[in-house]
């Protein structure tokens, strides 16, 4: 069972200029989530909800999304209560965000988490935000998120191809790699496992040397 929870897709333009894998990416104050939630009931029940969210009266989107939880809206029966069939019930939740979340918003999810044995997450981002600094606050979060169980990917492109397909108004229209995609993604892939696994670093070092990254 498929539900579409925005009947609204996003824009070619719009995806692009704000999924863009570019190092300075000027001008990109709203962080833009496209989300998949998948409710597992038993081994043959299985349904699907997909859409997208932006920040809203300086409210972060990571933050919107938290609020849909809470109130029911996307997760019925979350808290063990308010489905029929809650019992045993487990979700799946993909985040595909513009901006990796900041310290604020790592914490909260970490929080609701913990409160939520039944739901996983995984995040996928296209750019890491004021993750530059070795002791940026931002770089901690992302850390706690991990212990939290979350999954912290940068996207490449059969992400950014998913995407287009799944929450783009494409219309047939062929995803194309912008210049730099590969490049950029491989780049943030080290540095995100730079922050997530410090003691690794050295030895993805030679890799990338490798491959002249």
């Amino acid at each position: 069972m498929i539900n579409k929870f925005d009947s609204v897709l996003l824009a070619q333009k719009k995806f692009i200029y704000h999924y863009k894998n570019m190092r300075w990416a000027k001008g990109r104050h709203e962080t833009y989530l496209c989300f998949v939630v998948k409710r597992r009931v038993g081994p043959n029940s299985l349904s699907f909800d997909f859409g997208h969210l932006r920040n809203r009266s300086g409210c972060h989107v990571e933050l919107l999304f938290l609020r849909l939880l809470e109130a029911g809206a996307l997760c019925p029966g979350l808290w063990g209560y308010g489905a029929p069939d809650s019992v045993g019930l487990c979700y799946s939740v993909t985040w595909f965000c513009s901006w990796s979340p900041c310290s604020d918003c790592s914490y909260r999810l970490a929080q609701f988490l913990s409160q939520t044995p039944n739901l996983r997450l995984r995040i996928y981002v296209s750019r890491l935000y004021f993750c530059d600094p070795e002791d940026s606050s931002a770089r901690e979060g992302l850390r706690m998120l991990q212990r939290a169980g979350v999954q912290i990917t940068v996207m490449n492109y059969e992400d950014y191809f998913y995407c287009w397909q799944t929450f783009v108004a494409c219309r047939q229209r062929v995803f194309k790699a912008w210049d730099g995609l590969h490049q950029n993604s491989v780049q943030l892939a080290r540095k995100l496992n730079e922050i997530l696994q410090p003691g690794e670093a050295e030895d993805w070092g030679d890799a990338f040397e490798l491959l002249g990254l």
